[in-house]
């Protein structure tokens, strides 16, 4: 029995160390709650989302966010996917309007991510969108898909 319980205290401390060192390699500097945009997101607080990690401040924003991703919430799905890239988790591939390649020199940051378009005509265009409009547009699920998007893959 003794056995037992130090085998499972072992693989727990073994699992909490992997879990902290694998969030520890993503860049949080910088990097705000999705729940809770004026606080500081930390590694210890994190749930995974769409093959790779999303950081909060503290215990219950993670609740808060599933509830909203099950809701279908737009926003908050739209603030995950930008953390996903602020963090270089998701790599783009193509322009969220068109699906065309996307270029150097065309980026626009929306909520800490920043993201490339095919044309000066598709960077005004996102220029011109405020608030959650714009969040919704630039990194909202449908932009997400189209900008070919890949979380965890090596894109460069």
């Amino acid at each position: 029995m003794k056995i037992r319980g130090m085998l499972l205290g072992v693989a727990s401390v073994a699992l909490l160390a992997l879990t902290v060192y694998a969030a520890e390699e993503i860049k949080l500097e910088g990097i705000k709650c999705i729940m809770n945009p004026k606080a500081a997101a930390k590694a210890e607080k994190c749930v995974d989302y769409k093959g790779g990690k999303v950081f909060f401040c503290c215990d219950n924003c993670p609740k808060g966010f599933a509830k909203k991703i099950e809701a279908k919430d737009k926003v908050v799905a739209a603030k995950g996917n930008a953390q996903l890239v602020a963090t270089g988790q998701a790599k783009q591939a193509k322009c969220v309007f068109t699906g065309g390649p996307a270029k150097d020199g065309t980026e626009v940051t929306v909520a800490g991510a920043a993201i490339k378009f095919c044309c000066n005509n598709c960077q005004a265009k996102a220029k011109k969108m405020e608030g959650d409009d714009q969040l919704v547009a630039i990194i909202g699920d449908a932009a997400f898909k189209k900008g070919g998007f890949k979380v965890g893959e090596d894109k460069e």
